[in-house]
């Protein structure tokens, strides 16, 4: 087999301007033209999470991918899909045995596989699926 090269490889931050203070370690989505806020429970507009505190207006760094420290909002399990919950945090997607459309719109906000079981407050470490 010959070698292989990627095309892209790694996380590239790319910088926002914000519509609402945020808080590092927030997911952030599209909040609007060119700007992102704090991300809401189950944002399929997500875009990455905040690298540090930034007050609405100004310009604030997103890390789009790679293993982030995200907050918990209740249980997480490793090898949990998690999914964007309110005020930035991140909770479990809840399985489903019919899915209905609403469940597909879900898994379109999957953010990424927990990979350590923390409680409600905890720090999780989350691989993103971007």
């Amino acid at each position: 087999m010959s070698d292989y090269v990627p095309l892209y490889e790694g996380d590239v931050p790319s910088s926002h301007t914000t519509s609402g203070a945020v808080v590092g370690g927030n997911m952030l989505a599209v909040s609007g033209d060119g700007t992102v806020n704090v991300a809401g429970a189950n944002a399929v507009n997500w875009v990455g999470v905040a690298a540090f505190d930034a007050a609405s207006g100004a310009r604030v760094t997103i890390h789009r991918s790679g293993v982030q420290l995200l907050v918990a909002s209740g249980s997480i399990t490793a090898g949990d899909q998690v999914v964007c919950a309110a005020s930035g945090k991140v909770s479990t997607l809840a399985a489903v045995t019919t899915p209905t459309a609403a469940d597909v719109t879900n898994t379109r906000a999957i953010v990424g596989i927990a990979l350590n079981t923390v409680s409600d407050g905890g720090s999780v470490r989350v691989v993103l699926a971007r």
